[in-house]
């Protein structure tokens, strides 16, 4: 009987020992479950620390040099400040895995998915479409047709035409095919036939032909993948044509899908490398969120709602901070006008806002999944504080909201079901400028970030020397 308190000691310290195990571990493998409501399951007691703010840095995997220049600018600065040390809760955002494709290797630089070329067709013209002999051409009463493409890797379109009626001896139609192209890292473009006659094309439906993509050089963008750029949508998705085309520098292409599997394998090593240093770094500085996400820009929407959860599962606290690891960020001035404007209340969105924002159907801001022409209002990516209510929302609903080409715009889709209490303030700045009582700046390298803050550090002010 003597020694039943000893076992149950032991068996005490094993069970905080399993318990900070499962925490530490899961801050890099995202089981952060445990980190908050495991460990209240555990020790009813236990009551984690209540912060005013909690901040949520975005940060890809690679940018060790800007996040060690937060650490050692506004960040120490607060962590040294004992009226904001223990008000404030700041973690970096990363995604746990990073992208096993070389960016070379990608369709473009901002997914994961792979530039999947193969066997291409070198030194001969190609007809685009192969139409089968089952399929029936319709003189139909569509006086606009278009399909959109994207390419791959360049290629010389030889030649544009368009279906005529065989019946017909001649050609008398007063028919327009015109090439709109979108220039960016790749290429997309639309074909459109117009008939300017009374009567409409001669067409067949894009499902019931063939594309000869020249060995993945090109492929079609459909209605279903995405949408018609904004000012063709009047034109029905179809052929009325086609078109031939060669591909551009072939042997450059063999070269590069002959070195292909050597690149790969340098590129793994690389990742395997990062993830090394990514753990050494989270062990040194705990402060960093690892989500369950393929780093990549069109992962940070759902990057975002990963760290949402986090939050709600492992902290307390009454506002939360969004922003970039490229922004300059003022916590002091910040607080002030939490406490000017009475913002620590629920249901608000405090930011600088872009209202009626056009939406892009090409390039870094492609949007393939939203159907107006324009985005609800939301606020510019360098910073907006939400309450923690709307954070509960968005956590909770995380599973079933759609996301959306950048996260800014995504919050702002997101936020129109909910209607929360915009606050407007210009100093949440939009651009890479400096203006005297900031509240944030975004697109800085890490020397300009560092300057930036030594001015403010010598002077008051980040922009001593454009206000001299």
């Amino acid at each position: 009987m003597h020694k039943l308190p000893a076992l149950l000691l032991f068996l005490c310290s094993c069970a905080v020992g399993v318990a900070v195990h499962l925490w530490l571990r899961g801050s890099f493998y995202g089981c952060w479950w445990w980190s908050f409501s495991g460990l209240s399951v555990l020790f009813p007691q236990w009551e984690p620390i209540h912060y005013d703010l909690v901040v949520g840095i975005l940060s890809a995997r690679h940018n060790f040099e800007l996040r060690n220049v937060i650490r050692n600018t506004w960040l120490k600065s607060f962590k040294h400040d004992p009226a904001l040390n223990q008000r404030v809760q700041v973690k970096f955002i990363i995604g746990a895995h990073g992208c096993d494709i070389p960016v070379e290797d990608r369709e473009d630089p901002y997914s994961c998915r792979l530039l999947n070329i193969t066997n291409p067709i070198l030194k001969q013209e190609m007809e685009v479409f192969i139409i089968p002999e089952a399929a029936s051409s319709v003189l139909s009463e569509d006086r606009a047709v278009s399909v959109n493409f994207r390419v791959l890797y360049p290629i010389i379109i030889t030649r544009l035409g368009v279906f005529q009626d065989n019946s017909i001896v001649g050609f008398e139609r007063n028919i327009t095919v015109k090439v709109y192209q979108a220039e960016h890292e790749g290429f997309e473009g639309t074909v459109v036939w117009e008939s300017h006659d009374p009567i409409g094309l001669i067409s067949r439906n894009l499902h019931k032909v063939i594309l000869n993509d020249g060995g993945g050089v090109l492929r079609l963008t459909t209605v279903e993948e995405g949408l018609l750029r904004y000012e063709l949508s009047e034109s029905v998705e179809g052929i009325a044509g086609g078109f031939t085309y060669t591909i551009h520098e072939g042997e450059a292409l063999l070269q590069n899908l002959n070195s292909r599997p050597e690149r790969l394998l340098s590129h793994l090593t690389k990742l395997e490398e990062e993830d090394a240093l990514l753990k050494e770094e989270s062990s040194t500085y705990q402060d960093i969120v690892f989500v369950h996400i393929i780093d990549t820009y069109r992962n940070v929407p759902a990057k975002l709602l990963h760290f949402y959860r986090w939050t709600v599962e492992s902290t307390s606290y009454d506002l939360l901070l969004k922003t970039d690891d490229d922004c300059y960020v003022d916590l002091d001035n910040m607080f002030q006008r939490i406490v000017q404007k009475n913002l620590k209340r629920p249901n608000i969105w405090w930011g600088n806002f872009r209202l009626n924002w056009a939406v892009d159907r090409t390039g870094k801001w492609q949007e393939l999944e939203y159907p107006s022409p324009a985005y609800p209002a939301f606020a510019c990516g360098s910073g907006y504080v939400i309450s923690k209510d709307i954070v509960q929302w968005l956590a909770s609903n995380s599973d079933r909201l759609k996301t959306y080409q950048g996260e800014d715009v995504s919050m702002g889709i997101w936020m129109a079901a909910i209607g929360p209490i915009r606050y407007q303030d210009n100093l949440w700045l939009c651009e890479k400028q400096c203006e005297t009582g900031m509240l944030s700046s975004p697109q800085y390298s890490p020397e300009e970030l560092t300057k930036l803050w030594e001015k403010r550090e010598q002077y008051g002010t980040p922009c001593a020397c454009e206000e001299r």
